[in-house]
């Protein structure tokens, strides 16, 4: 019964990797349990478990006595004797084994229970640790269920959490699909340990760089910084440890084929490849790439950056919906502001009056701010202090206008480049009219 037993409690265990010694600790825990149940809390005993056997083994010590007050803790002295074929005498100590089958089945189905529990307990201690010490490290999972937009990924056993949030936008999976991820968080909940998989966090790209590029995972090319609008675009900053090693040239590979294939991965978001430098000036020069600069003046207390451009290289420097800027930005790590050469484009603030709504819009006027640029340009904890307004949410307004100032900035451009191009055409007509022939 005893092999049974050992047996029927490896067997919840087998596939569970959990350590033998810590098997055997929770068998003898709840094997006390059962003795203290049936002989109560005062009793003396020893519980023995050899995994590797399958054996168990439990002995009961009792006191030795003319007369017995507790038959759990004591023994006569003519029962000792008889039962051990000892001469046992008053005083001493009697050992016996006790059998399994004595606990009766209910006890041992209750046994069977509490360690079942147990077992439980450690595989969700074991989960937690497994995939806390693997944050930030990629997984690779396959699609069970798909649940209001979230996917639930299979992984070693385990079910990993994909939520819509941390999936890239437009991209679409179904049950059965393979996925990878970034472990981004554990959390420990009643059920058990949740752990949070993402597509999104920049990591996820960091690691996609080390698997497809040697010179990467080697750490001979150094990732120093990156900015992701998910499956739009990213910026990535590269340093090289070795001077014989192009590290743009590395990461993109021959005919582009290393960044490709990260690419598709990324459902083809694009991704600008530059080379970091310690020099401010040179790093915001490199992130605002495609765009060529006229000037880079940078406040390195503040963190900030005032960038000068010709009208041509406007729209270039901003992006698509001021993609471009947003992204050099959060990649240097300076607030980027954009100045068009030869002219100071500005707007009324009046202009956000809807945005804003009149109570925001009448503390930035009582506080002397007239224009987008105006509010663009000051500290937060002066705009603060001086509209009586939340800093929180401040930071948000001061995001909105900035954005509706450079959509504007934009458009204007698009206005005098298409008023240039009519200018031209008239010329050329009037050049090609009979009068001038």
């Amino acid at each position: 019964m005893n092999h049974e037993i050992v047996e029927s409690f490896s067997g919840l265990v087998r596939e569970k990797s959990i350590d033998k010694d810590i098997l055997a600790g929770i068998v003898e825990d709840i094997f006390g349990m059962m003795v203290r149940k049936k002989y109560g809390m005062e009793a003396k005993f020893d519980v023995v478990v050899n995994m590797d056997k399958g054996d168990i083994e439990i002995y009961l010590e009792r006191s030795v006595v003319d007369e017995v007050t507790d038959p759990n803790t004591q023994i006569t002295v003519e029962d000792a004797r008889k039962l051990s074929g000892e001469d046992l005498g008053v005083g001493e100590d009697y050992v016996e084994i006790i059998p399994l089958a004595q606990f009766g089945r209910r006890l041992i189905t209750t046994a069977k229970q509490n360690f079942t529990q147990r077992i439980k307990e450690i595989e969700k201690e074991l989960i937690y640790s497994e995939y806390s010490n693997s944050d930030g490290e990629i997984v690779v999972g396959e699609v069970y269920q798909i649940r209001n937009n979230d996917l639930l990924i299979m992984h070693n056993k385990n079910e990993l959490l994909l939520p819509r949030s941390e999936q890239i936008p437009k991209e679409r999976f179904k049950k059965g699909d393979t996925v990878r991820g970034v472990v981004k968080e554990v959390r420990k909940n009643t059920s058990g340990p949740m752990v949070i998989v993402s597509r999104t966090d920049s990591r996820f790209l960091e690691r996609l760089f080390e698997l497809e590029i040697p010179e990467v995972y080697d750490g001979i090319i150094e990732i120093k910084s990156i900015a992701r609008e998910p499956g739009e675009r990213a910026k990535v900053a590269v340093e090289s440890s070795d001077d014989r090693i192009d590290a743009v040239g590395a990461c993109v590979g021959m005919k582009g084929v290393r960044i490709h294939a990260i690419v598709r991965e990324l459902n083809n978001e694009n991704i600008d490849v530059i080379n970091f430098s310690d020099d401010p000036q040179l790093f915001i020069t490199r992130a605002l790439s495609p765009a060529k600069l006229k000037d880079v003046k940078v406040d390195r207390e503040n963190r900030k950056a005032v960038v000068t451009v010709a009208e041509d290289q406007v729209s270039l420097a901003i992006g698509k919906g001021g993609q471009n800027i947003r992204l050099a930005g959060r990649l240097t790590g300076f607030e980027i502001q954009l100045v068009k050469e030869g002219s100071e484009y500005d707007i009324d603030l009046s202009e956000f009056k809807e945005e804003l709504g009149e109570e925001a819009l009448a503390a930035f006027t009582a506080a002397g701010y007239e224009t987008a640029k105006e509010v663009i340009d000051a500290d937060l904890s002066d705009l603060a202090s001086e509209t009586g307004l939340d800093e929180e949410r401040l930071r948000g307004l001061v995001e909105l206008i900035r954005q509706g100032y450079e959509e504007a900035e934009v458009e204007d451009d698009e206005e005098e480049e298409e008023e240039e191009d009519d200018d031209e055409e008239e010329a050329e007509a009037e050049e090609r009219s009979p009068g001038n022939q």
